[in-house]
């Protein structure tokens, strides 16, 4: 009998072939109706899951009676209740390495998008608003030769401060929960706490993984630190900024603008962030590239049949199993 396995989101064709090649496939559908009524029903006797962007906990999972393990498309965790699937013996598994240069690529886009005013002045341009010489409310800010603030030195951040040192010639600073020597050395860059590192950056790219100590890293009194020109990026998660405090700041003009791919609330609808014109507001597609995409579901797959076949798999999240 072959194993069963259901699909939470829409993934790849090919990685769908190929698990309905080698498993019985099970996929989530919201069109046909409470997805979380499907998954209970659907979980107990399902021997592993695989699919990104949902949350998944004992609400939706307490039916599970053979669940060997969860394959998330993603590098990010937090829609896993962690603690849960410790108990229950369920392997957590994710996608990093693949998606590092794609998303620093997309922490760049969003850095120079803001500093420049690149969404304002396309639509500046083509509301016929160009009839002279652009003023001071058109003026953007300079970026080579800057500081570059990178709260989280982990692949990506790393790859962003090379983009940064390399490419632009900025000065790096980075806050970490350790210092990385070596890696600091060959970037030029130089480890400081939080507060020099707000307080010293032109630009602020916030880069760390999403738990207790970091929830809210980003809040009123960390905006309050910050240069007035400084432009904040944030490619993380949502919740490690404070959204309504960034909201206050950008409409004060405390800060010259930010670049966000995350927000608390996914789907963003209906936000303050949408009447203003000094933010930069992308719809999560830090790993948003066909190719990048590939990657990830290919990895996800290899971490489903790992777990599977009765193996430990490679990128296996839960401490317990690492």
């Amino acid at each position: 009998m072959k194993q069963k396995v259901v699909v939470f989101s829409q993934i790849d064709s090919e990685i769908q072939s190929k698990l309905e090649q080698r498993y019985e496939v099970i996929n989530i559908n919201p069109k046909l109706g409470d997805v979380n009524q499907q998954l209970l029903q659907h979980v107990a006797n399902a021997d592993g899951m695989i699919g990104a962007g949902r949350m998944l906990n004992e609400a939706n999972l307490n039916t599970a009676q053979q669940l060997k393990i969860i394959s998330s498309v993603s590098v990010g965790y937090d829609n896993y209740d962690l603690n849960y699937l410790n108990e229950k013996n369920i392997y957590l598994a994710h996608t990093p390495h693949v998606l590092t240069e794609t998303t620093a690529d997309l922490a760049f886009t969003l850095l120079m998008s803001a500093a420049r005013k690149v969404p304002y002045l396309d639509q500046w341009t083509k509301q016929g608003q160009w009839k002279r010489t652009v003023g001071i409310n058109e003026f953007g800010v300079d970026i080579f030769g800057k500081t570059l603030g990178i709260i989280g030195l982990g692949h990506i951040g790393a790859a962003i401060a090379r983009r940064g040192h390399y490419g632009f010639n900025m000065n790096i600073l980075y806050h970490n929960r350790r210092e990385k020597i070596e890696l600091a050395e060959a970037l030029n860059a130089q480890y400081c706490d939080l507060a020099s590192l707000l307080a010293q950056s032109d630009f602020v790219v916030v880069a760390v993984d999403l738990n207790a100590d970091s929830k809210h890293l980003i809040g009123a009194l960390e905006l309050a630190k910050m240069q007035p020109h400084v432009v904040l990026v944030n490619i993380s998660r949502g919740s490690v900024i404070d959204e309504q405090a960034l909201i206050d700041a950008l409409k004060a003009k405390r800060i010259f603008a930010a670049g966000l791919d995350v927000y608390q609330i996914e789907p963003l609808q209906d936000s303050e962030l949408f009447s203003l014109d000094n933010v930069v507001t992308l719809p999560h597609v830090g790993s948003a590239t066909a190719q990048t995409r590939k990657r990830m579901s290919e990895l996800a797959y290899q971490n489903l049949v790992e777990a599977l076949e009765g193996r430990t798999p490679r990128y296996v999240v839960n401490p317990k199993f690492a």
